[in-house]
């Protein structure tokens, strides 16, 4: 007998910054999940897979944004300015173009929106503090407070129009930690894609913010109130730790990039 092939999950979907770092390994690891994913980025994207569409998009367009969201089931949204930049940049990308993707949505009948938020959201809570996504934010940064603003767009327009929006506050996603601090924030990729694929698959979502990070033993960060989803992480940051601690044996704990959640975040910028 021939084994029967999964039905994908959606027909068409949407994943904006499929050219960065996260953008390109969910690339592969999303594909089986649909009929058509649809890629889109303002660098460049390579050539097309068998089941792949290419539409480079500016955020700020708005015209190009509403082609983009025409015909998508769904979409997981990374694309924007993804570190501590100028204002003029961030508000163009990450404030300006989430707008954009949203009203893009209301207008095509997108129903579900994975939001690539971030830890930066509550950068300036200390590291001796456990932080849950009902706290209230505390960002360390610009792009810090844009990732604020993407949330609170992401409740206005579940709210007001009943669009489902899975924010996740994703913490340090490499192949493995690379610091003490990632001892605590990091996310493997693979528990990565359960994450995304966990915030599309729930059935009802309504606005739920939920802390991107592996099972590592330590943690500041309570994803108790985002259960519903059915994200479980099955890596860990452990088998790094004698490697990381030898590498970083002593931390400065006058340092803010030790003292608070952010990092480094909390003393870059044009402040």
């Amino acid at each position: 007998m021939t084994p029967s092939i999964p039905t994908p999950m959606f027909g068409r979907l949407l994943l904006t910054g499929a050219a960065g770092g996260l953008g390109r390994e969910l690339r592969r690891r999303l594909a089986p999940h649909c009929r058509v994913l649809r890629l889109s980025d303002v660098a460049e994207l390579g050539a097309a897979a068998a089941n792949e569409e290419l539409v480079p998009a500016a955020l700020e367009d708005v015209a190009a944004v509403q082609a983009l969201l025409e015909g998508v089931d769904a979409v997981v949204h990374l694309g924007g300015v993804s570190t501590e930049q100028p204002w003029a940049p961030i508000l163009a990308a990450n404030i300006v173009g989430a707008y954009h993707l949203y009203e893009a949505a209301r207008v095509q009948g997108v129903r579900r929106i994975v939001f690539a938020s971030s830890n930066h959201v509550t950068g300036f809570y200390r590291q001796d503090e456990v932080v849950s996504p009902r706290d209230p934010v505390r960002p360390d940064g610009l792009y810090g407070l844009s990732k604020a603003f993407g949330e609170n767009l992401a409740q206005l327009y579940f709210d007001r129009w009943g669009i489902e929006t899975v924010s996740l506050r994703i913490g340090s996603s490499f192949p493995e930690p690379k610091d003490r601090r990632m001892l605590a924030t990091w996310l493997s990729y693979a528990d990565l894609e359960r994450l995304v694929l966990a915030a599309l698959k729930a059935p009802v979502v309504g606005h739920s913010i939920v802390y991107g990070l592996s099972d590592n033993h330590g943690s500041w960060w309570d994803n108790t109130s985002a259960r519903h989803l059915g994200y479980r992480p099955q890596d860990s940051s452990e088998p790094f730790r004698a490697e990381v601690e030898a590498r970083q044996p002593r931390l400065d704990r006058d340092d803010p990039a030790t003292i608070y959640q952010g990092g480094a975040f909390v003393r870059q910028g044009p402040f």
